[in-house]
């Protein structure tokens, strides 16, 4: 089994021999070691040398026009999907998914959207927020409520931030009103 791998300051403890890893044929929902295989391969496999910056599959794909970002997305929901079916707390599936909103909105802009996907490392955090999920006696904190409402804000300011600039441009050249 590899080493686990973090994001800074989302430190896990490591998995103690209490928790019950599902196996594939038993009960169709892929093991941690999958799991982690997959956010591996999707985040972190390849670094560029000498710098120790880690990126995976999903910065690559991004590259595809037009369906690459929405294959990564795809492939991205297995570890979400997961956490559904292994009856992760409803906040800690919600601030899976939207760490893959925060990693594909970004993601969408050009060049900068590439940039995203090795630094956000969404699946990565998904992985250790499932773990965490799992070995916890508190099913969440206060703290995961606390990105879920920033997060939603922030999509909400980015959603709303082109409506204004738009109602500012046609008021101030009087095409409304």
């Amino acid at each position: 089994m590899s080493r686990p791998t973090y994001i800074r300051r989302e430190i896990l403890p490591p998995l103690s021999q209490s928790i019950d890893v599902a196996g594939k044929a038993s009960t169709g929902i892929a093991s941690n070691e999958d799991l982690n295989y997959i956010a591996t391969w999707l985040d972190d496999r390849f670094e560029i040398p000498g710098t120790g910056i880690r990126f995976g599959l999903d910065a690559l794909i991004g590259w595809i026009p037009g369906i690459g970002d929405a294959l990564a997305a795809f492939a991205s929901m297995f570890i979400v999907a997961s956490a559904w079916k292994r009856g992760a707390a409803r906040i800690t599936v919600l601030r899976m998914m939207l760490n893959l909103t925060i990693e594909n909105i970004f993601g969408a802009i050009p060049i900068i959207g590439d940039f995203a996907h090795v630094a956000w490392k969404a699946n990565r955090r998904n992985y250790n927020l499932l773990i965490r999920d799992q070995q916890s006696v508190h099913r969440h904190k206060w703290q995961d409520w606390l990105f879920v409402i920033g997060a939603c804000l922030l999509i909400c300011l980015l959603f709303l931030g082109p409506v204004v600039l738009l109602v500012y441009l046609f008021r101030s050249h009087r095409l409304l009103f």
